[in-house]
């Protein structure tokens, strides 16, 4: 008898059990238990809160293994990275001495962020003032290209944030950090392009998200359920939340 039932090919295989391998290891690694700076310029509050308090995604929102190795990817762009600006003779220092990340603990450790770099020194024709943050980020063609044309503030406002929240934080262990601009890199995944723009410190924005940071923390131990980013759940940032479910049951 005939068997017209499709069996996986080898490269089906292998690839299941590459990302059954990445997915067992994100379910071992622990969830953090700290707001971190990296977030808290996410359109939706309640969504932060779900985050922070380590709510159960719906089903089937857990990261995929095509999400886990972008990220991978992700993270090997950056060192690579870190080696071409070092090349291009920028001091850029990513570890402490006790081979740690540089980084910010606030509010009893709940608030935190962590670095990817702080250049200490840079040739003169480069036209940098230091020291000064470097946050690096690796995007899709897309992306990239509507970073370049409009400017991380306005493309990317959860980047903006967060660099703005580390040069306020980071002033107290990195004297003058805050009153020199950081230095953005985007790499685009696709082509391998590589832009990098100056982003003066906003004090305003700094202020406004760590008193978000705080809100959340307050509605989270009081049991209060911070309001929705939207009235309707067709919203963007609601049809791809992975509370969006949860969100939903609930009241707004």
């Amino acid at each position: 008898m005939l068997d017209f039932n499709k069996r996986p090919s080898m490269g089906e295989r292998i690839n299941a059990a590459v990302d059954a391998a990445l997915k067992a290891e994100s379910a071992a690694t622990p969830p953090r238990d700290y707001l971190g700076a990296s977030r808290l310029g996410h359109a939706c509050e309640r969504a932060l809160q779900f985050e922070f308090a380590g709510a159960p995604k719906d089903e089937g929102q857990d990261f995929s293994g095509r999400s886990l190795r972008i990220f991978a990817i992700g993270h090997e762009l950056e060192d690579l990275a870190i080696r071409w600006l070092r090349a291009a003779g920028l001091d850029l220092v990513t570890q402490k001495r006790d081979g740690g990340q540089f980084g910010f603990s606030v509010a009893g450790g709940r608030i935190r962020g962590h670095v990817d770099g702080i250049i200490s020194e840079a040739p003169a024709a480069l036209g940098l003032r230091t020291p000064s943050l470097w946050e690096c980020k690796t995007m899709n063609a897309k992306n990239w290209r509507e970073t370049v044309a409009k400017g991380v503030t306005v493309a990317k406002p959860v980047y903006a944030a967060q660099i703005a929240l580390y040069q306020a934080y980071m002033e107290a262990s990195v004297p003058g950090i805050s009153a020199n601009p950081a230095l953005f890199t985007a790499i685009n995944k696709d082509t391998a392009e590589l832009h990098h723009e100056l982003v003066p410190f906003d004090a305003e924005l700094a202020q406004r998200m760590s008193d978000r940071a705080v809100r959340i923390l307050r509605a989270t131990d009081t049991g209060e359920l911070l309001p929705r980013v939207a009235r309707n759940r067709d919203f963007f940032e609601c049809r791809f939340c992975p509370w969006a479910e949860r969100c939903w049951g609930l009241p707004g």
